[in-house]
C-alpha cells in the first residue's frame, strides 16, 4: 500500500486529505479534532487514516503515512493497542461507555507516537454522555489525541466543538465513488457509476448495491413506491411492504459479518470443529450474539433511513424535473431508468405538493432516529399522508 493509500477510501475530498496529511507532519497536531460530514462520505476511514499518518513508522516526514510499515497496517484494520475505535450498536453511546474512554484516554501510547481516541459516532451521545468526555478532550494528556466522528457541527454540542479542531467532508461526486468501486473491487464501470448514483454517492451503499443484485432489486421496489400511493388502503400496504424491505436489506447487510465475527471469534479462541463447545466458549459466543442481535435492531432503523433517503430521491427528481421543464440530463436525476415513470408522476402533481411530501418524508427520518416509535405504525401514517 502506497502512501496515497491509506487515503484511498477517501474520494473527492482533496482539500480535507491534504489538511490531515500537513496535520500529520506537526509537532503539535492538536489535541482534538471534529470530521462532519454526510453518510457515506469517508468520515471513519478518514480518522482512522490520519491516525495512521500519525503514528507511521516512517523516519522521513515527507513520506509519513507510508501505509506498509506494522502501524500503518494494524491501524487501518483496527488492530492497533494505541488507537481506539468506537461505533455504538445502540441508539446512544451511554454514560459508562464514555467513563472508560476517558480512563483509556489517560493512558501513554504503548508503542506509537500518539494514543488516538476515535468516536465514529459523536452524534449518539445524549448531553450528559458529551459532558463526560468535555474534561478529557479540553485537556487530554500531552500524548493523547481525540477525534470525533459525525454528521454536521449541529450534531455536537457546541462546548465540544469549541474546543476540536474542524474538519469538513463533503458529499463525493458520483464519479469518484464509482472510480474507487472499479478500482478496489473490479466493478463493471457502468454498473459502478449506476450504483454510485443511486447511492448519492454513499460509498458503502454504493459498494453493497454493485455486488448484490438483490440489493439493487429491493431498492428498486422502494423507490417505485409511489407510483402504487393511489389510495389510503395502497398506502398501508406500500409502508409495510416498505418496513419488510428495509428489515430485508438489513438482515442481508449482517449476514456476512456476521458469521465472520463468529468464525473469528471460534478461531481465536481454538474451538474446535466438531461436538461439543467448552462451557466458556459457549459463553462468549453467546456475548457474541446478544451483540449481534442489538447490532441488528440498530441495523433495521438504519435501514429505514436508507430507504426513506431512497423514496425522497424519487420525489426529488420528480421536482428537479418540473421546475425544468424537463430539460434535464441523464447525469442530474438519481433514478434514470425510471425516466419515464418519472416524467408521467411530475405531470400529474404539482411542486408545492412533491415539497410537502419531501418533508413528510424528512421529517419521518428525524421521528425514527430520535425516538422509540413502533416503525410500522410511523411508516404508515407516513405512507397515508403522501396518498
Amino acid at each position: 500500500m502506497t502512501a496515497a493509500g491509506i487515503w484511498a477510501d477517501i474520494r473527492g475530498q482533496e482539500p480535507v486529505v491534504a489538511q490531515l496529511q500537513q496535520a500529520a507532519l506537526a509537532t503539535v497536531p492538536g489535541h482534538a479534532w471534529l470530521i462532519t460530514g454526510p453518510p457515506g462520505s469517508g468520515r471513519s476511514n478518514a480518522a482512522r487514516a490520519f491516525a495512521a499518518a500519525l503514528n507511521c513508522e516512517e523516519p522521513d516526514p515527507e513520506a509519513r503515512g507510508c501505509g506498509r510499515c506494522r502501524s500503518c497496517l494494524t491501524i487501518l484494520a483496527g488492530n492497533h493497542p494505541d488507537v481506539t475505535f468506537v461505533e455504538t450498536d445502540k441508539t446512544t453511546i451511554s454514560i459508562d461507555e464514555a467513563r472508560e474512554l476517558v480512563t483509556k484516554a489517560q493512558d501513554r501510547p504503548v508503542s506509537a507516537r500518539w494514543r488516538v481516541i476515535i468516536v465514529g459516532d459523536a452524534d449518539r451521545m445524549t448531553e450528559r454522555t458529551t459532558n463526560v468526555l468535555l474534561k478529557a478532550i479540553e485537556e487530554p494528556p500531552p500524548r493523547t489525541l481525540w477525534i470525533l466522528c459525525a454528521p454536521s457541527p449541529a450534531d455536537v454540542l457546541v462546548t465540544i466543538r469549541s474546543r476540536c479542531c474542524a474538519v469538513g467532508l463533503r458529499v463525493p461526486p458520483a464519479e469518484a465513488v464509482a472510480d474507487l468501486l472499479v478500482q478496489r473491487d473490479g466493478i463493471d464501470p457502468v454498473l459502478a457509476l449506476s450504483s454510485a448514483r443511486a447511492a448519492q454517492s454513499h460509498i458503502g451503499v454504493a459498494r453493497r448495491l454493485a455486488r448484490d443484485e438483490a440489493a439493487r432489486e429491493r431498492r428498486d421496489s422502494i423507490v417505485r413506491l409511489p407510483l402504487r400511493l393511489n389510495r389510503v388502503p395502497e398506502a398501508v400496504r406500500a409502508a409495510g411492504a416498505l418496513v419488510e424491505l428495509a428489515s430485508a436489506e438489513a438482515a442481508a447487510s449482517n449476514a456476512e459479518r456476521d458469521a465472520a465475527e463468529k468464525e473469528e471469534l471460534l478461531r481465536t479462541l481454538g474451538a474446535p470443529e466438531q461436538g461439543t463447545l467448552p462451557p466458556a466458549i459457549r459463553s462468549q459466543l453467546k456475548r457474541l450474539e446478544e451483540d449481534q442481535k442489538r447490532r441488528a435492531k440498530r441495523s433495521v432503523t438504519d435501514g429505514l433511513d436508507r430507504a426513506l433517503t431512497d423514496l425522497l430521491s424519487f420525489y426529488r427528481d420528480a421536482l428537479l424535473l418540473q421546475f425544468s421543464a424537463g430539460q434535464v440530463t441523464e447525469q442530474q436525476l438519481v433514478n434514470t431508468a425510471l425516466r419515464p415513470e418519472l416524467e408521467e408522476f411530475a405531470r400529474q402533481s404539482t411542486p408545492e405538493r412533491n415539497l410537502e411530501r419531501l418533508e413528510t418524508i424528512t421529517e419521518m427520518r428525524r421521528r425514527l432516529l430520535g425516538s422509540n416509535a413502533a416503525p410500522l405504525l410511523a411508516i404508515e401514517a407516513m405512507a397515508v399522508s403522501l396518498v
